[in-house]
């Protein structure tokens, strides 16, 4: 009995720290939606969307260190931060319905329903122009006490004009905010 009441137990902390997780997430994506989906007009029918979200949470790779080698608070959090460097197969679905859910209607209202890249390549083939954007959002790495979050954020298209930057984001009063771009690049 004991161990049943161990196993029910560990669950529940790990539900519970899933859910809290996937609410910060969900907290980040607005900021995040917000500022990129700032100027793009809300989807209406026949209207083509320029600017698309894609599904999955792009893994953390080396470019996280040549990002904390040029930030001294990053520096001294490194340790933590590089704990984080780790391949990921998740997808923003659990955030992307806690942020839609009953709320922020506007703001979905621009942003709409995610893409696969094969289906964000085939709408950009359809139509034929440059001007489709693909907003690749990387898994949030938390850290201090959950307090900062280290994000990039990058924009794709098939050709040429790719864009990209890390967002440092620090949780005042319960709000995230964006404190620094780190990293800025184009092509």
């Amino acid at each position: 009995m004991k161990t049943f009441h161990f196993i029910i137990t560990l669950f529940f902390i790990t539900t519970v720290s899933v859910f809290s997780q996937e609410t910060e997430n969900a907290a980040i994506l607005k900021v995040i939606f917000t500022k990129y989906y700032k100027t793009e007009k809300v989807i209406a029918k026949g209207r083509l969307q320029l600017l698309s979200f894609y599904c999955n949470k792009a893994p953390n790779n080396e470019e996280v260190l040549e990002v904390i080698s040029g930030n001294e608070w990053l520096k001294k959090n490194a340790t933590e931060i590089k704990k984080q460097i780790v391949f990921v197969n998740e997808n923003w679905s659990e955030a992307y319905n806690i942020l839609f859910n009953n709320q922020n209607q506007y703001l979905k209202s621009k942003v709409n329903a995610c893409l696969t890249l094969e289906e964000f390549q085939e709408i950009s083939r359809q139509y034929g122009e440059n001007n489709q954007r693909l907003l690749i959002i990387n898994k949030p790495i938390y850290f201090a006490n959950t307090s900062f979050a280290l994000v990039k954020v990058a924009f794709y298209r098939n050709i040429e004009h790719n864009s990209g930057r890390f967002l440092l984001l620090e949780k005042v009063n319960g709000e995230w905010i964006i404190k620094e771009y780190l990293n800025e690049w184009a092509t």
